[in-house]
């Protein structure tokens, strides 16, 4: 197997950002959760085949909390970036905050998001990713709790197969 070096956790932030339109929202007025849930998954794919040189596919979303409605006219950015890396994995974490893009108004956070992305070969399959590192005390504390994350993930999954086979 290759060697891989590390890149830096700074290397794979990704932001975008759009304007929510009339197309966005449902009957109440607010943009519906699947929308939100498509702009999570499109920045954090950019961050984690940014920091994979290479195709990283969504194996989960391990967490979305939606904390504040968002509406027609909302300036929403999504920052993503590269928490913790397996062997062929790796957590992005991703962090939406909203602004009104006719006001001048500090961002409020409106939803917070932890996907798990596999790094694939041409023929779809895992292949090794290089590690993060983190370039933070800010950041190792995140890859900590990307860990905790990484434990209940794989002892929910154990769980579940065991209780499939009683």
């Amino acid at each position: 197997m290759q060697e891989h070096t590390g890149r830096p956790t700074a290397y794979s932030r990704v932001t975008l950002s759009r304007i929510m339109t009339a197309v966005d929202v449902n009957l109440y007025g607010t943009v519906h959760g699947g929308v939100i849930m498509k702009f999570v998954d499109d920045v954090a794919g950019a961050a984690a085949a940014r920091h994979a040189g290479g195709t990283a596919v969504t194996a989960s979303i391990d967490e979305i909390l939606f904390l504040e409605p968002l509406r027609v006219g909302d300036l929403v950015h999504a920052y993503a970036q590269v928490n913790w890396t397996g062997s062929t994995s790796m957590e992005v974490g991703v962090r939406l905050e909203r602004q009104r893009w006719d006001e001048v108004a500090e961002p409020m956070v409106v939803a917070t998001a932890y996907l798990v992305f596999v790094m694939v070969d041409a023929d779809g399959k895992p292949r090794p990713v290089r590690p993060v590192e983190p370039d933070s005390p800010e950041n190792e504390g995140r890859w900590r709790e990307a860990e905790i994350r990484r434990e209940h993930r794989l002892a929910r999954r154990d769980a579940i197969q065991r209780h499939r086979q009683k």
